[in-house]
C-alpha cells in the first residue's frame, strides 16, 4: 500500500477499504452491472405505478425490480425497516462479509461504528401519519413507523442488525447523503475515534422524490425513451430520472486490516465537504472547485496526480453546466471523466455511495465505462475530457465529486490498492 502521500500527517492513521457491496438497477455485484453497460443498457425504466399521478409529468425511474424487500429478513429483524433501510442493511451486511467481519467480536468493541444516510426514510408510512392528522384515525400506524420514516433509519437500522457499538453519524444530506457517509467514516478512523466503520448511504424509489424535481421542471419527460432519457452533459438533455439502491463500504485502521490479513481494496486518500453559502437550488462553480481543492490538499497530492475522475453529473441543465466549469478550473482538459447517473438515474442519498464503490470496482478492474447517452457534448459543458465510449485504463487514483440541494458539497480522493 506504500506510504503516506508528501503533505500528509505521519501520526495519522491510514483508512482502506476491506469490504464493499451494493444494489442497483443494473445488477448487486460488478460482474453483473459491468456486463449490462457493455450491453449499453441502462437500468431506466418507464413506471406504469406512476400512471395515476395526473400531475406528476415525468414516467421514469431507475427502478430495482428484482430485489424483493419484503423477503430478505424475518419479520423480527425487518420490521423495524422500510425499503430503504433492508437495502441499507442488506449492503452493510454483504460488505461485512466481504471483509471477514460480519459476526466479528471486533464489531462490538466500541470502536466499529457507522456513518450513513439517505435523502429520507421509507416514505410509505408518512401515508399513514398524514391519514391520522386528516382523519384522527391512526390506521396503519404502529410502533415502527416512526422508525422506518425517519431520515436516520439506515444508520440505525444497521447499526441494530450489525451490532456495533461505536459511533454512529447519520447523514441525510440529499445527493451527498453517501458521499458524506463515507467521508465522515474516514475522518472517524483517521482521527482516532474508530477502527471500523460502515460507510455509505441508500435510497428507495418513490413519486414523492420524483415530484420534488418535476415541480422545478428538472426531470427528464422523454416518457417514450427511457433506455436513452438521462444524458448528462449532453446537448439534448431535458432533465434527471430519479433511481434507488444503496451500497456500503467497509473502512477500517490500515494496521488494524493488516493485523489481521484482510484483503485491502482501495485506500481513502482525502475528503473534503463545504457549503456554497449563497442558493438553496442554485449551484456554484467557486465552491465546488474549493471543495475539490481541499480534498487533494487533505489527500496530499497535486490535481496532475488524479487520472480518474466520476462525476456528479445530474443531466440537468444548470447543474451540469456549474459542475463542468468548475471541474475544468481545478483539473483542466486532461482527465478523463464520466457521470454513472445515465446508467441508474439519479439515486439521491445513494449515489455517492454507489459511485465510490464502483469506481474502485472499476479501478481494480481496469475497464470504466462512458457516460450513457452522452452522444453531443453541450457546448456550454465544454473542457473535461468525457469518457465517450468504454475504455481500459490504468488509473491509480480518482476523484468521486457529488454535490447536494442546500448548497452541499463534496470531494473523495480514492487510490487503488
Amino acid at each position: 500500500m506504500g506510504g503516506f502521500a508528501d503533505g500528509r500527517a505521519g501520526l495519522m492513521p491510514r483508512v482502506v477499504v476491506t469490504g464493499m457491496a451494493g444494489v442497483t438497477s443494473l445488477g448487486a455485484d460488478w460482474p453483473t452491472i459491468k456486463a449490462a453497460m457493455q450491453a449499453g443498457r441502462t437500468g431506466i425504466r418507464y413506471m406504469t405505478e406512476w400512471d395515476r399521478l395526473d400531475d406528476l409529468r415525468t414516467r421514469l425511474g431507475g427502478a430495482i425490480d428484482d430485489f424483493d424487500d419484503t423477503a430478505i429478513y424475518p419479520r423480527k429483524k425487518g420490521r423495524s425497516m422500510g425499503r430503504v433501510g433492508v437495502m441499507a442493511v442488506h449492503a452493510a451486511e454483504k460488505a461485512l462479509e466481504q471483509a471477514l467481519l460480519l459476526e466479528d467480536p471486533l464489531l462490538r468493541s466500541g470502536r466499529a461504528g457507522v456513518a450513513f444516510g439517505s435523502s429520507y426514510g421509507s416514505t410509505a408510512p408518512t401515508r399513514d401519519f398524514v391519514h391520522f392528522m386528516e382523519t384522527g384515525k391512526a390506521i396503519g400506524l404502529n410502533a415502527t413507523s416512526y422508525i422506518r420514516m425517519m431520515s436516520h433509519t439506515t444508520a440505525v437500522n444497521i447499526g441494530v442488525a450489525c451490532g456495533l457499538t461505536g459511533r454512529i453519524i447519520t447523514t441525510s444530506s440529499a445527493c451527498t447523503s453517501g458521499s458524506q457517509g463515507i467521508g465522515y467514516a474516514f475522518e472517524a478512523i483517521r482521527s482516532g475515534k474508530a477502527d471500523i466503520m460502515i460507510g455509505g448511504g441508500a435510497e428507495e424509489l418513490c413519486p414523492t422524490m420524483a415530484v420534488v424535481f418535476d415541480t422545478l421542471f428538472a426531470t427528464s419527460t422523454s416518457n417514450d425513451s427511457p433506455q436513452t432519457a438521462s444524458r448528462p452533459f449532453d446537448r439534448d438533455r431535458n432533465g434527471l430520472v430519479i433511481g434507488e439502491g444503496a451500497a456500503a463500504l467497509v473502512l477500517e485502521n490500515a494496521g488494524l486490516a493488516r493485523a489481521r490479513g484482510a484483503t485491502v481494496l482501495a485506500e481513502i486518500l482525502g475528503f473534503s465537504t463545504n457549503s456554497d453559502g449563497a442558493h438553496i437550488t442554485r449551484p456554484a462553480a467557486a465552491t465546488q472547485a474549493t471543495v475539490q481543492r481541499l480534498a487533494l490538499e487533505d489527500a496530499g497530492i497535486e490535481a496532475d496526480q488524479v487520472q480518474f475522475i466520476s462525476a456528479h453529473g445530474t443531466a440537468t441543465d444548470e447543474g451540469d453546466v456549474v459542475e463542468a466549469r468548475s471541474t475544468r478550473t481545478v483539473f483542466g482538459d486532461r482527465i478523463p471523466l464520466h457521470s454513472l447517473k445515465g446508467h441508474f438515474g439519479h439515486t439521491l442519498g445513494a449515489c455517492g455511495a454507489i459511485e465510490a464503490w464502483l469506481a474502485i470496482e472499476m479501478m481494480r478492474d481496469g475497464w470504466f465505462p462512458p457516460t450513457a447517452n452522452l452522444d453531443h457534448v453541450d457546448p456550454l459543458c465544454a473542457g473535461p475530457n468525457y469518457l465517450r465510449s468504454g475504455q481500459q485504463l490504468d488509473v491509480a487514483t480518482l476523484v468521486s465529486n457529488n454535490f447536494a440541494f442546500g448548497g452541499i458539497n463534496t470531494s473523495l480522493v480514492i487510490r487503488r490498492c
